[in-house]
């Protein structure tokens, strides 16, 4: 089955994954021409992905991170670039933004862990760059922004939130995102794109193993047993690809911009007992105790929609299946 967005010239009638199509060297150097596209904390788990695929449609890539990670592989692709810089340094961040034609920002200190391990990193990174961003861009400029779905907090997880539920996040990541949301949605230079993401699994150059999804597979595969607390608790999810080619989607659809938009599968609205139990169709000897007794220090629990994205045109392909056959795999590379 094709994945992703259909642009002019993929090759869309081809049966191949959108994330394999790499267009023809004229074409790229057509589209190389016409947009430069800035991705902040392009190093990053979603970052690094959504470089390879930009790049794969001929778009003109300037990622930009502290640290290059494992952005190496893509030096060899001439409209790939690299800028080593932070996105809070308005100095460093002039010439890269100036010369884009949208932002792609990623950048962030991700995970409520992080975020209380420095707060003030979290509060200057998460909402003071993308104040600064804003204010350095002209409002021909599209800015994708790329949120967490984790705002919609503690609901009953029976209603699916849509983006008009409102935001109430119980962690200090989820307040500066909200936070960062506000300042691009309401701003008055307009053409701002938020996607509030659920949340991400499957494998990436820049691996996080700590995501639900991601976490659960390797503890089957690496252990063969999990203890799961509060198993009721319902999350959404997204493979990182999909958020990859709706990033793509929303560059050549620019219409989309003054809205946030819930980006997930939702079919995959699942309690963590249903996850635990999709993982181990996969993983026959995965043992799975429901403990009874104790608490899971993370409280969300919400069941999301993302009608509003379908009905612009984007709908999430990936299933928890590929996805968990993918992370078996690549835990399988990782422990040889």
């Amino acid at each position: 089955m094709l994945r992703g967005p259909v642009l002019l010239h993929d090759r869309a009638l081809m049966r191949v994954p959108a994330c394999h199509v790499r267009l023809p060297e004229k074409c790229r150097r057509l589209y190389h021409t016409l947009m430069n596209i800035l991705v902040t904390g392009a190093a990053g788990y979603i970052g690094s992905i959504v470089c390879e695929r930009l790049l794969e449609t001929g778009l003109r890539i300037t990622a930009l991170d502290r640290s290059p990670g494992n952005l190496g592989h893509l030096c060899h692709d001439e409209l790939f670039s690299f800028v080593r810089a932070d996105v809070r340094d308005g100095v460093a961040m002039n010439g890269p933004v100036s010369r884009a034609d949208a932002i792609i920002h990623l950048a962030a200190i991700v995970g409520e862990t992080a975020c209380k391990r420095d707060r003030h990193a979290a509060m200057s990174t998460n909402i003071e760059a993308a104040q600064l961003l804003d204010g350095m861009r002209s409002k021909n400029q599209l800015l994708i922004f790329p949120n967490t779905n984790s705002g919609y907090g503690t609901t009953s997880g029976d209603v699916p939130c849509t983006e008009e539920t409102p935001l109430a996040p119980i962690s200090l990541y989820g307040r500066t995102k909200r936070q960062a949301e506000k300042t691009l949605l309401s701003s008055d230079k307009g053409n701002a794109i938020s996607l509030r993401l659920a949340t991400v699994f499957g494998m990436s150059p820049k691996m996080r193993w700590d995501l639900l999804v991601n976490h659960f597979v390797r503890a089957a595969c690496e252990n063969g047993y999990l203890v799961i607390f509060e198993k009721d608790f319902k999350r959404n999810f997204v493979h990182v690809r999909d958020v990859a080619d709706c990033v793509l989607f929303c560059i050549r659809h620019p219409e989309m911009a003054g809205k946030a938009y819930n980006l997930g599968q939702d079919s995959a609205n699942l309690s963590k007992e249903e996850l635990a139990l999709k993982i181990r169709e996969h993983v026959p000897n995965f043992y799975v105790h429901f403990a009874p007794i104790g608490e899971d220090p993370d409280k969300r629990n919400y069941v999301v929609s993302s009608a509003r994205l379908h009905e612009a045109g984007f709908k999430a392909e990936w299933t928890l299946d590929d996805g968990i056959r993918e992370l078996i795999k690549g835990y399988e590379m990782e422990k040889t």
